[in-house]
């Protein structure tokens, strides 16, 4: 479904990503983990050309993507969800969700696919009326991925969503997370710190360190991995 093909990004003069290559194949959960400026969030920003890379380049449903803008990324069925959610704080629940349907296919579908988020999210229904910006932070994180899946995506890139959430509401997010992908047949491409959960419920996953990809490989595999272990879980 998606080939990211040794992809060179810079900041200015500042290289971030090192012949970067990943594959993600429909139906799969893949987690990109590693620590903080390793590169994961710039991946996920090149793939939604919110980054361009100086070089390599990458496919989504075998169509190379090199000079498609952003706002065709998500018509062709990649929706992101960014760190720290990028909500409109100032617009109801309802009207930040609205915004995540301004593609002509999900218009269309925009009454179902409301009704499809109030499901996951029952609280979203009750606070539809309500400024995100007053929202819990875990309200807020499930409204961001609302937003997303308000556009029909086959693939959903998800960055850090557990960041600075209680328990309870990080254990809500991953099965939110695995009925989507279980149940939904969504596509996942998950960055998230808490690794050893991560490696629990993705099919596979790869290592990123300093911008290279250092390891890569079955969750299950991974998850009993020494490096992985003492380096990414802490063990």
């Amino acid at each position: 479904m998606l080939n990211v093909h040794e992809i060179n990004v810079f900041y200015g003069q500042f290289q971030a990503l090192w012949n970067v290559s990943l594959d993600v194949q429909k139906g799969e959960i893949v987690a990109l983990i590693g620590s903080n400026g390793a590169g994961k969030t710039t991946t996920l920003k090149t793939i939604m050309k919110i980054l361009t890379p100086r070089s390599g380049y990458i496919e989504f449903e075998g169509e190379r993507l090199d000079n498609v803008p952003p706002h065709l990324i998500v018509e062709k069925g990649i929706s992101y969800v960014p760190q720290g959610r990028g909500l409109f704080p100032y617009m109801s629940v309802l009207d930040n969700l609205k915004m995540g349907a301004y593609t002509q296919h999900a218009r269309k579908k925009l009454e179902e696919n409301l009704e499809h988020v109030f499901s996951l999210f029952p609280v979203l229904k009750e606070r539809k009326k309500q400024l995100a910006g007053t929202l819990s932070g875990g309200e807020q994180q499930m409204l961001s991925i609302g937003r997303a899946l308000m556009s029909n995506p086959k693939l959903l890139l998800l960055d850090e969503p557990s960041e600075g959430l209680a328990p309870i509401i990080v254990q809500k997010l991953f099965e939110v997370i695995i009925r989507l992908n279980k149940e939904e047949g969504v596509t996942i491409l998950l960055v998230e710190q808490n690794v050893h959960r991560t490696l629990e419920i993705a099919d596979r996953a790869y290592c990123l360190e300093a911008g290279r990809v250092r390891l890569s490989g079955r969750c299950s595999d991974l998850i009993e991995n020494e490096l992985v272990k003492k380096v990414y879980m802490g063990i």
